[in-house]
C-alpha cells in the first residue's frame, strides 16, 4: 500500500507503470488525504477523490483527466469537496441530478406537453417556431420542392442541449442584445418571453429548483406601429390585383383588407363558417380566445362566392398537412413591389380597415368590436393613425368661428 503512497508531481504521475491488461491501479497523494490517481491499462490517469461522508458511506468524486486537469487543480478541487462532505453535504449526488437534469430542449417538449396542448393554446406552432429559430435547433428536414431552406435568426443561440442550470441572467440579456441588433426587438422579446414562461412552468413542477434565468430581464419597448393603406398607395395597390395571374394572393389580399381579420385566420377560412345569406363569417378560435363574427361586406361575399365554385373545405386550399394555404409572403411582396408600395406587411393589411374606419368618423368601440380587439388599448392606435379627421374638425371649426366673426380682419390682411 505504502508502495502506492506517492508526492503527485508532474514527473511522478508521468513516470508510473501501466497495469496489466484489464486492469487498474490507485495512486494516493502524500499531500492531499483523499485524492487518487486511478492508471488504467489504457495509459490513462484519471483523478478522483474518495471520502467517507458524515453519514458514513463512502463516495468516489472523479475529477477529471490528467494532464486535462494539472496536479494544483485535482487538489484544490478536492479540498472543497472534502469541506462540503464535512457539512453534510453529497457531491455524488449533487453530480448524479446535474447528469439527470433537463437541458432546454426537452424543458421545451416538457411545457408544449404538459401545459400547451392540454390548456389548448392556439399558439403552439408559433411557439415552435420561435424556439427553433432563436433558442433551439432547427429540425432536420428534406427541403421542400419551391421552399426555403430554414435557417437559424441572426442573433439566435442554440440551447437545444444545454442543461437548464446553466442558462443564466447574463446569458438570456446577451440573446436579448443580439437578436434585437440582428434580427430586431420583436424577435427579441418573443425569445425572451419563451424563456420565462418554460422556466416557469418548469420551477412550477419541481422539474427545476434555481431561479428563472429571464424572470426580471425587461421587454424591450416596441413603438406601435402605424403603417397602413395611403389614399395614393390603394389605386396603384388595385391596378396590380387586377393586372396579376396569381388569383389566389390576390383575393387572399383583398379579403385581408376587407374584412381586418388576422393573417392566420384567413389562411384558414372555410366555407362552412361562411354564412352567406347573412353576409358573416364565424371565426371559432381567436389570438384572444374567444369567437368572433366577421360581418364580411357585399365585395367580399362576392370574392367568396367566386371560390366556392373550387369544392374545397377551405377558401384557400394547400397542400401541407394543414390543407390550407401556409405562407402568402411571397406572392404579398411581389405585388406590393408592383405596385411600388414600400414599408407594408402583411399585417398592416389587417390594420388598414381599423384606419379606414378611424378616417370616416366610427368610433373606437366599434373599431375594436370589428377587428375582435379584447381591450380598448389594443384599439387605441387608430385615434392617431391619420390626420385627415383632426385636420377637417380644426377647418370646420375655424370656419365656423371665421364666419360667426367676419372675415374682415383677413380681407384686410
Amino acid at each position: 500500500m505504502d508502495s502506492n503512497r506517492i508526492n503527485f508531481t508532474k514527473k511522478n504521475l508521468d513516470a508510473l507503470p501501466l497495469p496489466a491488461p484489464g486492469m487498474r491501479t490507485t495512486y494516493h497523494d502524500t499531500k492531499e488525504a483523499g485524492l487518487q490517481v486511478r492508471v488504467s491499462a489504457s495509459g490513462k490517469k484519471q483523478f478522483s477523490v474518495f471520502k467517507r461522508t458524515r453519514n458514513g458511506g463512502p463516495e468516489r468524486i472523479t475529477l477529471g483527466a490528467f494532464p486535462d486537469v494539472t496536479i494544483e487543480q485535482a487538489r484544490a478541487k478536492a479540498i472543497e469537496i472534502k469541506n462540503a462532505m464535512a457539512q453534510g453535504a453529497s457531491p455524488a449526488t449533487r453530480l448524479r441530478e446535474k447528469r439527470n437534469e433537463l437541458t432546454f430542449g426537452q424543458a421545451f417538449e416538457r411545457y408544449i406537453e404538459h401545459h400547451a396542448i392540454p390548456e389548448g393554446l392556439k399558439t403552439i406552432d408559433n411557439m415552435r417556431g420561435d424556439f427553433e429559430r432563436y433558442l433551439g435547433q432547427i429540425p432536420s428536414e428534406p427541403a421542400k420542392k419551391h421552399g426555403k431552406v430554414r435557417v437559424k435568426s441572426a442573433g439566435s443561440v442554440n440551447w437545444q442541449n444545454k442543461k437548464l442550470s446553466a442558462i443564466q441572467k447574463r446569458d438570456v440579456i446577451h440573446l436579448r442584445t443580439a437578436l434585437a441588433n440582428g434580427s430586431g426587438d420583436a424577435a427579441a422579446n418573443h425569445a425572451v418571453k419563451l424563456v420565462r414562461v418554460i422556466f416557469n412552468k418548469l420551477i412550477e413542477w419541481e422539474y427545476f429548483a434555481g431561479p428563472n434565468p429571464a424572470a426580471t430581464v425587461k421587454i424591450l419597448t416596441i413603438k406601435a406601429r402605424e403603417r397602413f393603406l395611403q389614399k395614393d398607395e390603394l389605386p396603384r395597390l388595385f391596378a396590380a390585383l387586377a393586372e396579376t395571374g396569381n388569383i389566389a394572393i390576390r383575393d387572399y389580399i383583398l379579403l385581408s383588407i376587407l374584412t381586418g381579420a388576422r393573417k392566420a385566420n384567413v389562411l384558414a377560412m372555410r366555407f362552412d363558417a361562411v354564412d352567406f345569406d347573412r353576409a358573416e363569417w364565424r371565426i371559432p378560435d381567436t389570438k384572444n380566445g374567444e369567437p368572433l363574427i366577421v360581418q364580411l361586406p357585399a365585395e367580399a361575399v362576392q370574392i367568396l362566392g367566386e371560390r366556392r365554385k373550387d369544392l374545397s373545405t377551405w377558401v384557400f386550399p394547400g397542400r401541407g398537412k394543414s390543407g390550407h394555404m401556409q405562407s402568402p409572403k411571397r406572392g404579398v411582396t411581389a405585388i406590393l413591389e408592383s405596385a411600388g408600395i414600400d414599408n407594408l406587411r402583411i399585417h398592416d393589411l389587417r390594420r388598414t380597415l381599423g384606419s379606414w374606419q378611424a378616417i370616416t368618423g366610427s368610433s373606437l368601440a366599434i373599431i375594436g368590436k370589428s377587428l375582435g380587439h379584447k381591450s380598448v388599448a389594443a384599439t387605441q392606435v387608430y385615434a392617431r393613425l391619420s390626420a385627415d379627421p383632426v385636420r377637417d374638425s380644426v377647418a370646420r371649426a375655424t370656419a365656423a368661428m371665421l364666419d360667426a366673426g367676419g372675415h374682415a380682419l383677413f380681407e384686410k390682411k
